[in-house]
């Protein structure tokens, strides 16, 4: 019982389907025998086919949707549900958006709350995320361009300001309970920067009144938190700490401790640590209506799977594992603040809504069953329930467009309350992403996603293989899924294949797999980047002459290091990628400024091994074409570490390219750089590999020693 607004018919998804896995069978010669037969297609090189995607309608009709809320204290029964969506026709503003429930819902445009100058982006740990929160008809966001926390009543009313002008503080992940004047937030205080008074920002857990602004702090000596969560009955604080040279996913506590009744205080001597500590993580704790405390963890016990867990708040600290399953994880990294897998059911306190298998499936928690609710989705993130028992998420799946969505877990029946893109006018263009594993070295096995290339309207030459790109997520603790990618389509519509690959290290396969990064960034994922393309290479289904690498930042690191020091692909792209090791840990933010501890080695006493991996020291090795796409605002991974690579290759007499957006931070968010980008790549390939792409460009870069 799936709603038609997502785009395609259940009947055009099985047409869709078996038009994939049929006509377009993914050994690409097959492909090109069949159609050249049934005349249905013209012929044409691979890179050069006209595709109905233009880069434009990537960047124009692409939204970024994150951060979904439901406001439970709503005078609705059914509620409102908020979330946020950056739109990079608007600069890459993001802005807060909200919809009534009702019959009609998915023919409604969204309420716009936050316009103009206000901008709903935190940038606590740089990565920001939850930068609003709404309750009791409230919204309050942190604002981009002076990182002030502001309480908007209406969405036609001007946001008032409630906390100080000049203060050097950042807010994110608000959170609050019905019938108190406050919230609890995660602060970071940079003013003890600017100040001389410490390196680097101090974070905290703040209690903020919202009717005067005053201030609090509740938490604070840890150098990170996340997650503070206040319990249903107002009297009980939960939240996540952590230490340098850990991340959010390595080993960290979970702690609680009883709140005054008006948040200005903890009861110091109640304060405990509940979860956690070394070989431990613990993320997305949350409390349910009977003032349980539960939380995701992958320690030992869950056979180092993120699985679903319910506190023991005795001192034994027996905790009782839910749900979890070795091969099967709940949750992801926390490069964000507020990504929940999991959610309780307001109206049947044994009810939880949950991500597990690529399913969004209701456990109970008496009978620990689960009951899967079909969806054409295979991921869902940001789990809410409404009011009502419906829940919302924000959903994506291999030929469906992330959406928030508003699922009825009884019928099934799915609503489109947002998509994040147009539905295809013609499914049939879509290329649907198939889940691999390979070995690679060390006798070892990594995973990857491959898009083979597709059109209705053409198919290569008889013989003839598609290039590929391999693409690089970045993090590099992060992990790509099967899903409707339009950067990809751009690409696969126009004859290349995709492959993205989740090399050791990737979540989303347990902690041992994420752990086999550890010490070995620069080599198992650059090994499993050329064993991935190797892989298909090897099976006939792209060219081994045209290989090319793509990523950014982490990715784009992985680019460089696969190009400098292994001879494999034929071209590649960094996007503000990472050339220098030692040079990062100077000259990036506190949040992962140990990050390379862990991933490396600790310096100054592995400053060799530093030394031996970064592509800046080697450019003697690199003898392929290479383009850059820098930020000039990029705090993380600063313009010099892209520049110093460009002036190498351009010394050599590689061919090269640099284009510099002097507006951008750490990933492009505005229109016409996401278009500049794209068909810059495009082009670059067509030029450095030999085809000329359909597309007539308006702006190409400049490709010295070409």
């Amino acid at each position: 019982a799936q709603s038609h607004d997502i785009g395609f018919t259940l009947s055009a998804l099985r047409k869709l389907t078996q038009f994939c896995f049929t006509s377009c069978a993914f050994l690409s010669g097959r492909v090109c025998r069949r159609s050249a037969m049934s005349s249905s297609k013209s012929v044409a090189a691979y890179g050069s086919w006209k595709s109905p995607i233009a880069a434009a309608d990537v960047a124009n009709e692409t939204l970024k949707l994150d951060t979904v809320r439901v406001d439970t204290n709503s005078e609705r029964k059914d509620g409102l549900v908020y979330w946020t969506e950056l739109r990079p026709w608007e600069g890459g503003a993001i802005r807060v958006c909200s919809k009534a429930m009702g019959q009609d819902v998915s023919k409604e445009d969204p309420t716009q709350w936050t316009r103009g100058d206000y901008n709903a982006r935190t940038c606590v740990h740089e990565y920001g995320g939850a930068g609003f929160y709404v309750h009791s008809g409230v919204v309050y966001f942190s604002n981009f361009k002076d990182q002030r926390l502001y309480k908007q009543t209406a969405p036609d009313a001007e946001p008032v300001a409630i906390s100080p002008a000049d203060s050097g503080w950042r807010f994110a992940d608000c959170h609050s309970v019905h019938g108190k004047n406050y919230i609890v937030a995660v602060r970071e205080d940079h003013s003890v920067v600017s100040a001389g008074v410490a390196k680097e920002p101090e974070n905290m857990v703040v209690s903020v009144n919202v009717d005067s602004g005053e201030q609090h702090v509740l938490v604070r000596g840890s150098d990170f938190y996340s997650c503070p969560r206040v319990s249903p009955d107002g009297t009980q604080l939960a939240w996540v700490q952590w230490q340098h040279p850990n991340l959010p996913w390595d080993d960290t506590e979970l702690w609680a401790a009883q709140i005054a009744s008006n948040g200005s205080s903890l009861v110091v001597e109640s304060s405990r640590k509940i979860a956690g500590g070394e070989g431990i993580n613990i993320i997305q704790p949350s409390w349910s209506s009977s003032g349980d405390l539960y939380f995701v963890s992958d320690s030992a016990a869950s056979d180092s799977f993120w699985s679903l867990y319910r506190a023991d708040m005795s001192e034994q600290g027996k905790h009782h594992k839910l749900l979890g399953e070795h091969g099967h994880e709940i949750g992801s990294p926390a490069w964000q603040f507020n990504n929940s897998s999991y959610a309780f059911n307001p109206n049947n306190s044994k009810e939880i809504a949950v991500s597990f298998k690529g399913n969004l499936q209701i456990f109970n928690t008496d009978t620990e069953k689960l009951t899967a609710i079909p969806t054409n989705f295979s991921s869902h993130s940001h789990i809410v329930y409404s009011p009502d028992g419906h829940i919302v998420t924000i959903s994506t799946g291999p030929t469906v467009f992330s959406s928030v969505t508003r699922i009825n877990p009884v019928t099934g029946k799915v609503q489109v309350l947002r998509a994040s893109c147009k539905p295809f006018s013609d499914p049939a263009y879509i290329s649907v992403g198939r889940e691999i594993t390979f070995e690679t070295a060390d006798n070892d096995h990594a995973h990857a996603i491959y898009y083979p290339p597709n059109s209705k309207d053409f198919c290569g030459p008889e013989g003839e293989k598609p290039p590929l790109i391999v693409r690089v997520h970045g993090g590099p603790t992060s992990c790509a899924k099967v899903s409707l990618n339009t950067e990809y389509q751009y690409y696969t519509t126009r004859g290349f294949a995709v492959l993205d690959v989740n090399y050791r290290g990737s979540t989303g396969y347990g902690r041992v797999y994420r752990d086999k990064l550890k010490k070995k960034w620069g080599v198992c994922d650059v090994d499993d980047a050329v064993h991935g393309a190797l892989h298909l290479s090897k099976a006939g289904e792209v060219d081994g002459k045209r290989l090319a690498i793509s990523g950014g930042s982490a990715g784009g690191y992985t680019v460089l290091a696969s190009l400098t020091f292994r001879d494999v692909f034929r071209a590649g792209c960094s996007r503000y990628g990472v050339s220098d090791l030692s040079a990062l840990t100077s000259d990036t933010h506190k949040f992962e400024s140990r990050y390379l501890d862990q991933l490396v080695g600790v310096l100054p006493a592995e400053k060799s091994v530093y030394d031996e991996r970064s592509p800046i020291n080697f450019v003697d090795k690199l003898n392929v074409p290479v383009i850059f796409f820098q930020g000039g605002e990029d705090k993380v991974v600063p313009p010099d570490q892209s520049e110093l690579m460009f002036n190498a290759l351009k010394s050599k007499g590689i061919a090269t390219a640099y284009v510099y957006f002097p507006d951008e931070q750490h990933g492009f968010r505005k229109l016409e750089n996401i278009v500049a980008a794209l068909e810059g790549e495009l082009y670059f390939y067509g030029r450095v590999m030999g085809f000329t792409p359909a597309d007539n460009f308006d702006k190409v870069p400049d490709i010295v020693n070409l």
